[in-house]
């Protein structure tokens, strides 16, 4: 009847809660489990095993390898560039905020005029602080040609880089690992649809055989 209050309904029921031995159900026995789920549980852990191992070896020889790579390119540096002294040609700009923080932080490209080390004088542009008149003294970096440069590598600079290359060599091992799981699982489930196919192809006509 209109009107009639509804009959009072059981609470919903809670969504199922994943038992973790589900999550192992390719290693455990069962009339579901296809010869198929075991091979990529097995090629998933050697997988796992692999990428474990390997990533360690990986990040030491590549870490070590570009370590020494760029320690020798700081000796070289350290051979090839000197530190000579520049006079402005020109009054550096003024930074719109003098005093501040900000200011001491700010460099400006100001042409530079200096004697490289083959005695000749060269110019070029060198960042330099700001309201420094001409003719004001800086150093500069100059490598054999008479080039301003950037001064060599430091110490923190070659660790930072090859601790770079290490952490891409790990994750140069972890995406492969990923990637070969993802194709064996692939090739896998064509396999099974492969085998769902061929097994249909026997069974279809049982089920559509008229009575």
């Amino acid at each position: 009847m209109a009107g009639d209050t509804p009959r009072a309904q059981p609470p919903p029921a809670a969504a199922p809660r994943h038992h973790p031995h589900l999550l192992l159900w390719r290693w455990r026995r069962n009339p579901l489990r296809r010869r198929t789920d075991r091979t990529q549980a097995w090629i998933a852990l050697g997988l796992l095993l692999a990428v474990l191992v390997a990533s360690p070896a990986a990040m030491f020889a590549a870490g070590d390898a570009a370590y020494r790579h760029y320690r020798a390119t700081a000796a070289h540096q350290e051979r090839t560039r000197d530190h000579v002294p520049a006079a402005l040609v020109h009054d550096a700009p003024r930074h719109p905020e003098p005093g501040s923080d900000e200011a001491r932080r700010t460099r400006y490209p100001v042409e530079v005029r200096f004697t490289a080390p083959d005695g000749a004088t060269h110019t070029g542009k060198a960042d330099v602080e700001p309201g420094l008149p001409a003719d004001s003294t800086v150093l500069v970096w100059v490598d054999t040609a008479g080039t301003i440069t950037e001064p060599p590598l430091d110490a923190d600079q070659i660790r930072s880089r090859a601790m770079g290359w290490a952490i891409l060599a790990f994750l140069a091992v972890a995406l492969t690992g990923l990637a070969a799981h993802a194709l064996t699982g692939l090739l896998l489930h064509r396999r099974n649809l492969a085998d769902w196919a061929t097994a249909w192809a026997a069974t279809s006509p049982r089920w559509s055989r008229s009575p």
